[in-house]
């Protein structure tokens, strides 16, 4: 195998909190194994674009507690098409780039396995989502974030709702995952939760509404972005229909789980796969995601995980359930 010695890194996809941390990880990581790291700005439009810098040790001082990224992100429709990936090969090939590091999803490690595909150029995934929902990994880089964000939301929006003994459905992203709504609801001591996994009980769920009305206390539905009920807006449309709606009010957190610094955790994971994703490219161990199992980091080719980690949506939401005061 020849011997990589300048590795290109991007940020792909949505920005998750901790990716300018394994930035930092990559780039100190990389220059002290005798490597060059160039940072690809703006995902594979960057390729692209050629939109690549060289990164010295100064380049990524005092990022370690910032949210977003400093390479930028995207999500490139250019990149589907080959004429567009060819260039984007070339424009690697001047700057003598031979294995990129690639921060993001899924989808994101599907288009670097199809340029190492055509170009056979190394690659080295690192798993960056606040969705967690990346098969063959307990965790991603962002999740722990997005979740105290939520968290620390919902705490502020249940003093409102016990002052005027009101019920508030708040809508948290996930995309087409729960967890973040499951492991919110069950941390903040919410009466309900909507996800994507499991189809809820409405008669249920409507008499504990009524319940709730009828003794004037305030409650907090948790409703994931994804549930097929389409989330908190069109559930509120739908107790409208049921003329359950006079108390209730509608809150979207929206983008702000996404951003500030940090938690302990994503830092210090972040770190972590930022430093195994250099080690991989030095060992020659490339074209294999980073993930973490039984709590350590480890490779595999995502692509033969069909099912991801098991999680037990249905046993933790019958812990909100018990818990319940309705």
């Amino acid at each position: 195998m020849t011997k990589i010695q300048n590795i290109g890194v991007l940020t792909s996809g949505g920005d998750s909190p901790g990716m300018n941390a394994c930035i930092r990880a990559i780039v100190r990581q990389g220059l002290s194994s005798g490597l060059s790291v160039f940072g690809i700005y703006d995902g594979f439009n960057g390729m692209i674009d050629n939109h690549i810098k060289k990164l010295v040790y100064g380049d990524v001082s005092n990022i370690i507690q910032r949210g977003g990224t400093i390479l930028g992100t995207a999500r490139s429709e250019r990149f589907l098409d080959a004429a567009f990936r060819k260039v984007a090969f070339e424009n690697l090939k001047d700057n003598d780039i031979d294995g990129v590091i690639v921060l993001g999803g899924d989808g994101s490690f599907k288009g670097a396995k199809v340029f190492f595909e055509e170009y056979n150029l190394p690659f080295i995934g690192v798993p960056c989502t606040i969705d967690n929902d990346i098969n063959g990994t307990e965790y991603t880089i962002g999740f722990d974030t997005a979740l105290n964000n939520a968290i620390s939301a919902i705490d502020k929006i249940k003093d409102t709702a016990s002052a005027h003994h009101r019920i508030f459905l708040v809508e948290v992203m996930g995309n087409n995952s729960g967890l973040i709504a499951l492991n919110t609801a069950l941390t903040t001591g919410s009466e309900d939760v909507f996800i994507p996994e499991i189809e809820e009980n409405f008669a249920q769920f409507e008499t504990k509404i009524q319940r709730a009305i009828s003794a004037n206390k305030s409650s907090i539905i948790i409703v994931s972005e994804g549930d097929e009920i389409g989330g908190a807006r069109e559930l509120f449309n739908y107790l409208k229909t049921k003329n359950l709606h006079q108390k209730i009010r509608v809150t979207v957190l929206g983008h702000i789980q996404r951003g500030g610094a940090p938690t302990f955790l994503d830092r210090k994971m972040a770190t972590e796969f930022g430093v195994m994703a250099i080690n991989q490219f030095v060992k020659n161990n490339y074209n294999r995601t980073l993930g973490l199992k039984n709590g350590k980091i480890y490779t595999y080719d995502f692509e033969s995980v069909k099912g991801g980690e098991s999680v037990d949506f249905q046993e933790l939401l019958n812990t909100i359930h018990s818990l319940s005061l309705y």
